[in-house]
């Protein structure tokens, strides 16, 4: 009976030990797949609108950015001004203003109107108060997000970026490209450093650092520059990327070999000395 008790519990242990290791990259796993989703059905929900739609929403967030550079910045929206906020690029009708892709650490994210929990837990929160990216001069987008999620990798990565590295922006029917010119390390009330700055178009992505700390933010800041899309096809076409969950597996397979074989010794050994 206590060998039958022994050989339960060390299996019990192996379950429950592969269920920790493995939950992380299962659940960053299906939170991508959601993700992806999300951007899928942005894509598909485009393909429904006319060059005047988008002549529209683009002459709205235009104006919108410019009343922003004239005047004083403030991050604290009263009511009546979160609600115009809401519906500048917003063609769908879901909050999401278009996607962020930073394809060096594997980032391509949904960006939401907002910096709120129910935002940052799912994909990447444009500041209000800040420019909304129009590809136009003195504007200055800031992106936020979460990094160290257990579900969810999101900006995990981001201090890997270095200057020269780029990052590019899909909003409605266009694609801006921005090279990092800027990585720096401030306290959260430090915000001088995301002022519009005349003549310059800006996005800077702030997460939390250190990782698991989070007691400053990482702003990495970066610059518009043209964006090839045929030189980017031929960059991607020779980049191959594995997802965590892959990289999970290979790691995981060995080590259940491994586990299993031990298992299979001790209940082989309890076996032959009960004969």
């Amino acid at each position: 009976m206590k060998k039958n008790l022994s050989t339960v519990f060390f299996a019990a242990v192996l379950i429950v030990g592969l269920c920790i290791f493995l939950y992380p990259s299962v659940s960053n796993y299906l939170n991508g797949l959601k993700q992806s989703k999300a951007i899928a059905d942005y894509n598909t929900a485009l393909d429904s609108m006319t060059p005047e739609d988008y002549s529209s929403f683009w002459q709205t967030a235009i104006l919108y950015n410019e009343k922003l550079a004239s005047g004083v910045m403030d991050f604290n929206l009263t009511d009546e001004e979160m609600e115009e906020y809401n519906t500048i690029l917003d063609p769908t009708g879901t909050g999401i203003i278009g996607y962020l892709e930073i394809e060096n650490i594997g980032v391509n994210l949904p960006i939401y109107h907002g910096v709120e929990e129910s935002v940052l837990s799912v994909g990447i929160g444009h500041l209000p108060g800040t420019s909304f990216p129009t590809g136009t001069a003195s504007t200055h987008t800031v992106l936020s997000g979460h990094r160290g999620l257990p579900s969810a990798e999101l900006l995990t990565n981001l201090d890997q970026m270095i200057e020269g590295d780029t990052f590019l922006l899909h909003i409605m029917d266009q694609v801006f490209a921005y090279e990092v010119d800027s990585i720096n390390i401030v306290l959260p009330n430090e915000t001088e450093s995301l002022y519009i700055y005349d003549g310059e178009d800006y996005v800077t992505l702030v997460t939390c650092t250190p990782y698991g700390v989070n007691t400053h933010r990482l702003l990495v800041r970066g610059k518009r520059v043209d964006y090839n899309q045929e030189e980017r096809l031929i960059i991607t076409a020779d980049a191959t990327m594995y997802s965590t969950l892959t990289v999970a597996i290979f790691i995981a397979v060995p080590i259940l070999l491994v586990i299993f074989i031990v298992f299979m010794i001790r209940t082989s050994k309890h076996f032959n000395k009960g004969k």
